[in-house]
């Protein structure tokens, strides 16, 4: 077990070390930073005064490693367009972006789970054949496509629901939540909708292939051999062993719906980190772009990292094939 959690720390430092190489280049293949800090009317010599006080004459490995001691100690720099500590920006978007990817998140499977148990169960009734056909859309229309046809029906023809804003919200020392007001449970309706939907269909049509496949095995049929009833053979043993795959693939779909919450926030004008990151593309703030490519690849890490251990715990082979030994 200890080796089995060491190696895979050991793999997410590796990965988030990559990231972090990858985000230190863009301070030197994008743009030169010192033409960003200073106006037009500054001196070559000031450029390079500041040059040498920021240490960018230094040799790359030496600024990659203050670029990483810092990035340990939580400190991204300052941002170019606002000139405000990108660590407080971030900071500030992020309840945001966390708030709507666990709505997001508790939609898919809340919706995705029941939906994907039932078609797997009963595949040849009509209402699974139209579930199965209506889960298409999830998979095939884009997300911004997606948010906009809400957007119309629900906030401009029927004007139930506000299509952009997070709403009123309550403020916890640094962090301010929408999901004690009224208005800031219904602004999170339609983004975390939009934004869940193609997890939704996914885990559906995982759960409903695991479900078909699980249903044949001779195990399935020992068990109605011995009598036991449908419910406690459908969610006794049938669903408790379709939850392995699910588990992994819905760790992962965690981390996407964070990254990939770029398009949904700039549909509903969400005051979150990729809106944050959207105007920090268009303006070349790089320690911005920056810090959100490390923040958005720890949260990748850390799932994944998560999602492996949770794996080993449910998964009895793969602790008979290593707690043997260690």
């Amino acid at each position: 077990m200890i080796s089995f959690v060491l190696n895979r720390v050991a793999q997410a430092a590796g990965v988030l070390l990559a990231v972090g190489f990858i985000a230190f280049s863009l301070f030197t293949y994008v743009g030169d930073p010192i033409n960003a800090m200073v106006g037009q009317d500054t001196s070559q010599q000031e450029k390079e005064e500041l040059r040498e006080k920021l240490g960018l004459n230094d040799p790359a490995p030496l600024q990659f490693a203050r670029f990483i001691g810092n990035v340990v100690q939580g400190k991204f720099g300052l941002s170019y367009r606002t000139s405000d500590p990108v660590g407080r920006l971030i900071l500030e978007r992020l309840p945001a972006t966390l708030e709507l990817a666990l709505c997001a998140a508790l939609f898919a499977l809340g919706v995705g789970v029941p939906l994907g148990v039932y078609t797997g169960l009963y595949p040849r009734h009509w209402t699974s054949r139209l579930l199965q056909a209506v889960s298409l859309i999830g998979i095939s229309l884009p997300t911004f496509l997606i948010g906009i046809l809400l957007i119309v029906f629900f906030a401009v023809i029927l004007n139930v629901l506000p299509s952009f804003g997070r709403g009123e919200t309550v403020k916890f020392g640094w962090w301010t939540s929408g999901y004690f007001t009224v208005a800031g449970l219904k602004a999170l309706i339609l983004p975390s909708v939009t934004l869940g939907l193609f997890q939704l269909t996914l885990i559906m049509r995982l759960v409903r292939s695991e479900m078909l496949e699980v249903m044949r095995t001779d195990y399935i049929k020992f068990a109605r051999a011995r009598g036991l009833s449908n419910r406690a053979i459908n969610y006794g043993h049938a669903l408790k062993n379709t939850l392995v795959p699910v588990i992994t693939v819905t760790g992962l779909q965690l981390g996407a719906i964070i990254a990939f919450a770029i398009i949904t926030e700039t549909v509903f004008s969400w005051p979150g980190m990729g809106q944050l990151f959207v105007q920090s593309v268009q303006f070349a703030d790089i320690p911005v772009m920056a810090a959100y490519l490390l923040l958005v690849s720890a949260f990748f890490v850390t799932i994944n990292l998560a999602v492996d251990l949770l794996y080993y715990v449910v998964d009895p082979r793969l602790r008979g094939s290593t707690g043997g030994r260690h």
